[in-house]
């Protein structure tokens, strides 16, 4: 699709004092009405911290042996669907998950805490959310926000970065987003909270803890495929997972899956914009108990 068939860059809106944008807003009546069941699985992140990746275990954990044509028929972003979106490109997130025949439901969502349906909560919904370093988050966001039309224009780099610190982000302030899920799993055990540095890491080792979490007792060999399939290289190359189908998505400007890496920030980080981020942490991150990792 060319570009100047989209509509214009959307515009970005205080929502209940968070930023967003209206295609994540317009449908808030349905999204907050939305009738979670008791085994829905919940995929919680900031974007881009991994939720496609984690949607993509889940998926071949649960799905890849009972109902493999799935993998090869269904773009992920109708196996997952991303409950708050309404982009009218396709159905809504909502339309999505209320025609998920499969159990569990697997729904994503980028909310903060505060806005997570209740019926998550009065279900005894499980949720994983992951979490992923500011610094690394904010340069794949950079790269996400250039190539996705659906994103406000992300400006120059240093502009970009002085709004992820100011919270004038898409979803809002990252800082508010990983400790209000963090303060959220210390009084409910249905939230099991990862770091997407541990899973680069040793993704197997967090595939087990994952597994153990579920009551999922997935055979060694079925966990080495999950772990092959949902390999960086092979779901970046992988259509139905790297969300090259979706028109709005401008790959010639940057890839959705770019490098999957951790201390890419390095490359983008001036030694002036990393102080100065370093600084604005240590005011902002107010939870001592949450710690991340910039380098594995």
């Amino acid at each position: 699709m060319e570009n100047k068939e989209l509509p214009p860059r959307p515009q970005l809106i205080d929502f209940h004092g968070v930023s967003m944008i209206d295609c994540f807003t317009d449908n808030w009546e349905n999204i907050q009405n939305f009738q979670a069941r008791p085994d829905d699985i919940l995929i919680a992140t900031y974007p881009k911290a991994g939720t496609t990746w984690v949607s993509y275990i889940l998926d071949l954990l649960y799905f890849g042996q009972t109902a493999p044509e799935r993998q090869t028929s269904l773009p992920i972003y109708e196996r997952v669907p991303f409950l708050e979106s309404n982009f009218h490109v396709i159905p809504s997130g909502t339309e999505l998950a209320n025609k998920l025949t499969t159990t569990p439901r697997l729904i994503k969502t980028h909310f903060p805490i505060q806005f997570v349906p209740k019926s998550f909560w009065e279900q005894n919904c499980r949720a994983r959310n992951v979490a992923r370093n500011a610094k690394d988050n904010a340069v794949s966001y950079f790269h996400f926000d250039r190539m996705n039309k659906m994103e406000p224009e992300p400006g120059d780099w240093n502009n970009f970065l002085q709004r992820f610190m100011d919270g004038k982000m898409v979803f809002g302030s990252w800082y508010d987003h990983v400790t209000g899920w963090w303060e959220k799993k210390q009084t409910n055990s249905n939230i099991h909270y990862m770091f997407y540095e541990d899973m680069v890491e040793d993704t197997r080792r967090e595939l087990d803890r994952l597994c153990s979490f579920l009551g999922l007792s997935s055979s060694e060999e079925e966990k080495e495929r999950v772990k092959l399939g949902t390999q960086f290289d092979n779901m970046k190359n992988n259509n139905m997972v790297n969300y090259s189908t979706i028109p709005v998505m401008d790959f010639k400007t940057s890839p959705f899956m770019r490098k999957g890496k951790v201390g890419d920030w390095k490359n983008h980080f001036t030694v002036a914009q990393s102080e100065k981020f370093d600084e604005d942490y240590k005011k902002k991150m107010k939870k001592p108990t949450l710690q991340f990792r910039t380098v594995v």
